[in-house]
């Protein structure tokens, strides 16, 4: 049984998906420890969301200060500093939140020492190597032993990969938790919302700002909407502004801000521009719809429920998609009514924490001798017709995989 926890984060996103869980394992009585690595090392974007949403006064937080740096350098100082806390602490598991640089850190580090991993938010899929998260996300979920999924896709995604259906929990997600509770603070009732007249822009990711190109025609396209755009800007990306000189008159810039200041911004807004994935998450449960500014998403359930479209980084289709949306009054509203996918119900840490206090966590051993040889075996292969509706049909022994043209049935069995 679970007694003592290891809670790592390092980012924003982290601290609020922390919060709820932080309150759930103090219910089941875990001895906690955070180790906050210090990814974000920016007062603005750390401080505020730690004191608002009073974390400290659940927990002991251990410090680790890695600073900024690029992928190697922030990863591997994360890793050394987590050893040396998790040989001191000794927890029974170590929780990992998320895919930023300081859940790969932790994860890693916790499974080289001999102490289990638990994934919150594991089997999230973007199906794009080249977005750092994606890349996290992946090593994180195949070196842990216990992976709780906040979406049925997510959580079909970890057993098209092979993992053990008896590793996966699907929990719901640990953000809407966080997010019910600001809703009843602020006395918000999500999806029946008084919407003002403007438009919420945020960018971070790495792939919008570090181009200069795809940042001014982002920029570009929120000028020219028909509709005020309000931008909580992030540190990194003013900094990148201010380095290809992309000229932000005409929208309202605002620092970054605490959660529930950017809840009721959000709430209320008319839409939102985004390439977070998160705030995609935030904006269909409170019935904002989203535009969003990628390719591709891991959220996959947003754009299945209608709440969410991928509108890329070019500045005439984003003009265009938001002008025929406000103008649509009857799309408009779909978007607004979105239906919000199973167990976002404010209850998903309080199913982790059960979980997890009833789990005996070990880190997977086969023993070939007694159990025998795992064995692989292609079965079946034929052409799909366009009516074929299933994606994956799932049993105890057998895996049949489904993609748009073909299908692929593995049979595992081990003796």
């Amino acid at each position: 049984m679970v007694e003592r926890v290891c809670l790592v984060v390092g980012a924003r996103p982290n601290f609020v998906k922390a919060y709820p869980l932080l309150r759930a394992f103090s219910e089941e009585e875990m001895e906690v420890s955070l180790v906050n690595t210090g990814q974000h090392y920016d007062a603005e974007l750390c401080e505020v969301f730690f004191d608002e949403l009073r974390i400290r006064d659940f927990v002991r937080e251990i410090n680790l200060k890695v600073g900024s740096g690029s992928h190697a350098e922030q990863t591997s100082r994360c890793i050394i500093q987590m050893e040396r806390v998790l040989q001191r602490e000794k927890p029974d598991v170590t929780v990992v939140i998320g895919d930023v640089n300081s859940t790969l850190a932790g994860a890693l580090a916790s499974i080289k020492t001999g102490i289990p991993v638990a994934h919150v938010e594991a089997g999230y899929r973007s199906f794009d190597l080249g977005m750092p998260e994606e890349v996290n996300r992946i090593l994180v979920d195949h070196i842990s032993q216990l992976l709780f999924s906040p979406t049925e896709s997510s959580t079909m995604n970890l057993m098209i990969e092979g993992i053990p259906e008896d590793r996966i929990r699907f929990s719901g997600n640990v953000l809407i938790d966080s997010l019910v509770s600001v809703c009843e603070n602020l006395g918000i009732t999500p999806k029946n919302i008084d919407k003002e007249d403007y438009a919420v822009l945020t960018i971070h990711r790495p792939k919008n700002v570090d181009d200069p190109n795809r940042l001014r025609e982002i920029v570009d396209a929120a000028k020219e909407i028909p509709i005020r755009v309000v931008f909580p800007i992030h540190p990194r990306t003013r900094e990148r502004c201010a380095e290809f000189r992309v000229d932000l008159e005409g929208i309202e810039v605002r620092y970054p801000m605490g959660y529930m200041e950017f809840i009721s911004l959000l709430a209320r807004a008319k839409l939102v521009l985004t390439d977070s994935g998160g705030i995609q998450e935030e904006a269909l449960f409170l019935g904002t719809p989203c535009l969003t500014l990628r390719e591709n998403t891991e959220r996959i359930e947003t754009l299945i429920s209608g709440g969410n479209l991928l509108v890329g980084a070019n500045r005439e289709r984003i003009i265009r998609v938001v002008s025929e949306l406000l103008e649509d009054e009857k799309k408009y509203e779909s978007m607004v009514k979105a239906e919000v996918p199973d167990r976002w119900d404010g209850r998903a840490s309080k199913r982790i924490a059960s979980e997890l206090g009833e789990s005996e966590m070990k880190i997977q051993s086969y023993n070939f001798m007694k159990m025998g040889i795992p064995q692989y075996m292609l079965v079946e292969k034929r052409e799909l017709s366009k009516e074929d509706e299933v994606i994956a049909k799932f049993s105890r022994n057998r895996l049949s995989i489904y993609s748009f043209d073909t299908a692929l049935v593995r049979r595992w069995r081990a003796h």
